[in-house]
């Protein structure tokens, strides 16, 4: 499904599940601190129902399924949601390809939702009331990020730069460590309790890394085969150049947690 935001890549159409195979594979990437954070809160744990907005290949629920919670992934795309499936065989998690803002569980249902890289691709003026039906009383929203660092590590940067060269309208580029924005709206029935920014080291090898740049948003999901083909090309090219086989990209991670009133 094309995804068009005027405030997304200057409006530039993106369609994740063009990328889903590649995704399944090379962006299970979060290290341990980063799910640590999570489970430290009380929150996601045996005994809650939680629910995983912006799913794609189920990578939260499927890190977190040894700690008990019962999760159900939801995303808008087909693709994604058929992937999830495939990597989560043997689990009992429940997945569902429907846009977040639309979906119909009963009031009070769940005991946390998660958001994990994708909470600025919602219509938050339709997801916040629907979140605040579906969550039981003092419920969590946790929104979670992670994202390297180009300005404080050499190879994200010159790769970052390249992955310019071939779409100059996306706007992912130019990260730097700050708290998680949280739209106006959510303070009519959520409060902000916590925030956390902390710096990441995240291992990868060429391989890895190259298809961890591939499955973002201004290249896989955005650009045509052909420009792929030649992206990739010279991303081989150029890690060949200016990285080790092995090596670790500089991150931050961030949360913000919300609680219902």
């Amino acid at each position: 499904m094309k995804i068009i935001d005027k405030n997304i890549d200057r409006g530039t159409p993106f369609d994740w599940g063009r990328t889903s195979r590649d995704y399944a594979k090379f962006r299970d990437i979060y290290p341990p601190a980063f799910y640590e954070r999570i489970i430290s809160r009380g929150l996601c744990t045996r005994g809650q129902r939680v629910l995983d907005l912006g799913t794609g290949t189920g990578v939260l629920p499927r890190n977190l399924y040894q700690y008990g919670a019962k999760w159900t992934g939801t995303d808008i795309s087909e693709n994604q949601i058929e992937q999830a499936r495939v990597l989560s065989e043997g689990m009992d998690i429940d997945y569902l390809a429907v846009p977040a803002e639309e979906l119909k569980f009963p009031d009070e249902y769940f005991h946390t939702a998660t958001a994990c890289q994708c909470f600025w691709y919602f219509n938050h003026s339709r997801l916040m009331p629907n979140l605040a039906r579906m969550l039981k009383n003092r419920g969590s929203i946790l929104v979670l990020y992670m994202a390297w660092l180009p300005y404080e590590d050499e190879i994200a940067g010159a790769s970052e730069e390249l992955a310019l060269k071939y779409n100059s309208n996306w706007s992912g580029a130019g990260e730097t460590m700050h708290p998680i924005a949280i739209p106006d709206c959510y303070q009519e029935q959520f409060d902000l309790v916590d925030h956390e920014e902390y710096r990441i080291s995240v291992p990868f090898t060429r391989e890895s890394w190259n298809g961890r740049m591939k499955t973002c948003r201004g290249i896989g999901a955005s650009l045509t085969e052909k420009e792929i083909s030649m992206w990739e090309k010279e991303h081989r090219e150029l890690l060949a150049r200016i990285a080790p086989e092995k090596f670790e990209i500089q991150h931050y991670g961030a949360l913000a947690e919300l609680r219902k009133r």
